[in-house]
């Protein structure tokens, strides 16, 4: 999918077909700023998205908290439900800062409680940014803030396709790089499991599919997309991408040389893993339309 369609029953009345030709022209002639007046709740969003729908660019929206941007997701997601409509927000429950008060002398340890949804969420929108041109990110104003350096997560990423040369060990110790687990037993999201020349890899950003890749000797063999409490195969893939469990791992040394005829054989194995998708780099987004609700 690389459009964004529209999927409703209802058109724009009353002044939305004016704000929106107006919104669509400011937008082609570079306007950093506009302002959408006279609409609330649902009509704002289902105004922004026939902006959306109309400009074909990739979006940011901008809430100013959690409860907002919860309902923004979910009426975005409604109308653009075959798109990558993603929720990137704070993954924190409880969040308590290191404190010190000096009338009782009391030390306050740190101490917080992360929403591994809302972390799976997370990665999920990271992903489409990388890899899809029709992605709608819903966040908070709190997304201003660094997550570390693009370049560096890009080089983490491990890219597989079928009929690619690896060693079984050499695998497992890349998806140890990416701060994946290996758990046999309770198969959970951004850990892997390994049986025979079979592997299955649960995707830190996946919540419906985990990944199976079978190996003959040195060589991938077959890659397939399967339901991780059923066991169905879902579709069968010529490649897939594995992304890092968080956002702030780190880069390392080379854990091994890509044999010949790898398409990991070109350069070392760290600069060579990054997905082949072309279009995506940071200076796409420059003209990307912004929504800030307020």
């Amino acid at each position: 999918m690389s459009e964004f369609q529209l999927v409703t029953r209802f058109q724009p009345a009353g002044d939305q077909p004016e704000a929106i030709r107006l919104m669509v022209e400011g937008i082609e002639a570079g306007l950093a700023h506009q302002t959408l007046l006279g609409v609330t709740g649902s009509g704002k969003t289902f105004s922004i998205a026939n902006v959306i729908a109309q400009v074909q660019r990739p979006t940011l929206v901008l809430a100013p908290n959690k409860t907002l941007a919860a309902q923004l997701y979910g009426e975005f997601k409604a109308f653009f439900p075959n798109n990558a409509v993603e929720y990137f927000v704070s993954y924190y429950d409880y969040y308590q800062p290191e404190a010190y008060v000096p009338s009782s002398d009391t030390f306050i340890e740190k101490d917080a409680s992360i929403n591994d949804h809302i972390e799976q969420m997370r990665l999920s929108a990271t992903k489409a940014l990388l890899e899809r041109k029709d992605a709608i990110i819903v966040t908070t104003v709190s997304c201003i803030y660094g997550l570390g350096s693009p370049e560096t997560y890009l080089k983490m990423v491990l890219h597989v396709d079928r009929g690619d040369k690896l060693d079984q060990r050499a695998l497992l110790r890349r998806l140890a790089d990416l701060q994946y687990t290996r758990n046999d037993m309770d198969f959970a999201r951004a850990t892997f499991r390994v049986r025979g020349d079979v592997i299955d890899i649960y995707p830190a950003e996946s919540d419906l599919e985990a990944i199976r890749i079978e190996l003959f000797d040195d060589e991938v063999e077959s890659i397939s997309a399967f339901d991780p409490l059923t066991g169905e195969v879902i579709r069968k893939l010529p490649r897939f991408t594995f992304y890092p469990k968080s956002h702030y791992v780190t880069r390392g040394k080379p854990c091994w040389t890509p044999s010949k005829g790898s398409r990991w054989s070109c350069r070392s194995a760290w600069n060579t893993c990054a997905p082949t998708t072309s279009w995506w780099k940071p200076s796409a987004w420059s003209s990307a339309p912004v929504s800030t609700w307020r």
